[in-house]
């Protein structure tokens, strides 16, 4: 029987981002942010103060909790997940060290959107994927929160099959509040989806 990988499968329940910085700060005066996608929902062209910014993330990482309905097709489809690089699998959690990046984040409550933008390189990690003889690796994930996507390299038994690729989407309706914990942002709550074009390529790598 044939059997599909739907992209409507959730990859995690809690997607915790980690930002660790000595360049970490609370600002009180308005900054634009580059390399960002910009929507406000404000008539008014000026970016309002965020209410804090990583201009230069030094160190941290995103961690994804595994929700079970992934793992469940993962068995399903005879795919073993499993983690390449400096990643790291643990109780049913794998996170991915972030290499660099810069994050600004506004207050949920005003009208500026997205209300966290930035870039978060993982640089020599990632997830993989095998069955049989064939390993499919996703890895150096780019997170783009203002867009709401994470892309990535995606590899086969270790060879390059696509750069840049969109990998998955993110869903941030269930953020949380900014946590501070000394030199630390602490982000949690958002979902991770596969995103149509991994799906099809997993489905036709895999022969699903």
């Amino acid at each position: 029987m044939r059997k599909s990988m739907k992209t409507s499968i959730t990859l995690a329940t809690t997607g915790a981002l980690v930002l660790t910085g000595a360049a970490f700060g609370i600002s009180s005066a308005n900054a634009a942010t580059p390399n960002v996608h910009t929507i406000s929902s404000s008539s008014e062209s000026k970016i309002p103060a965020p209410v804090a910014s990583v201009p230069e993330v030094l160190g941290g990482n995103t961690s994804v909790a595994l929700d079970s309905g992934f793992t469940d097709a993962l068995t399903a489809l005879k795919l073993t997940p499993g983690v390449s690089g400096n990643a790291k699998l643990e109780n049913g959690a794998v996170s991915f060290p972030i290499t660099s990046g810069s994050v600004t984040y506004w207050s949920p409550d005003g009208n500026y959107r997205p209300y966290v933008q930035g870039l978060l390189n993982h640089d020599d990690s990632g997830l993989t994927l095998q069955a049989g003889d064939t390993t499919v690796t996703l890895e150096n994930f780019v997170v783009n929160p203002g867009s709401s996507k994470l892309y990535g390299d995606v590899l086969v038994n270790g060879k390059v099959a696509v750069s840049n690729a969109y990998l998955f989407s993110l869903h941030g309706g269930t953020l949380k509040p900014l946590q501070l914990e000394g030199d630390n942002a602490i982000l949690t709550g958002t979902t991770v989806h596969v995103s149509d074009d991994a799906a099809k390529l997993l489905n036709d790598t895999f022969k699903t």
